[in-house]
């Protein structure tokens, strides 16, 4: 075995460790706003070491430059998806209001359903 292998299998086994957290995250957590973080952030994680594990496997251009772009539209888009899904179910109240430190979401809405003078 080389070290280039050897450091790939560690790096599946953390992506695994982050996508069984992000699974029990999903499970424990009350609301869905602590749910979508648990869904972000450590797959994005654990998709960003697996790649890493591929790229270390095959170390080519062509793999490179599709690990990169695949990443790339991951960290575009997951952020994005989990606010407009944040803010849907805020509108829809499937949030707790009460485990909510701070509600600029709540104080906006209701600053722009005021009449205009």
């Amino acid at each position: 075995m080389s070290a280039a292998e050897i450091a790939a299998g560690l790096l599946i086994l953390i992506s695994a460790f982050l996508s069984m957290a992000a699974g029990i995250g999903i499970v424990r957590f009350p609301d869905v706003l602590t749910r979508l973080h648990a869904a972000t952030k450590p797959q994005v994680l654990g998709l960003a070491t697996v790649l890493l594990a591929i790229v270390l496997q095959v170390p080519t251009w062509g793999v490179l430059s599709t690990a990169v772009l695949v990443l790339t539209f991951q960290l575009l888009t997951q952020p994005m998806t989990a606010h407009m899904i944040g803010r849907a179910a805020y509108r829809s109240d499937h949030v707790r209001f009460d485990l909510l430190i701070e509600d600029d979401l709540g104080d906006d809405i209701a600053q722009h359903e005021q009449p205009r003078a």
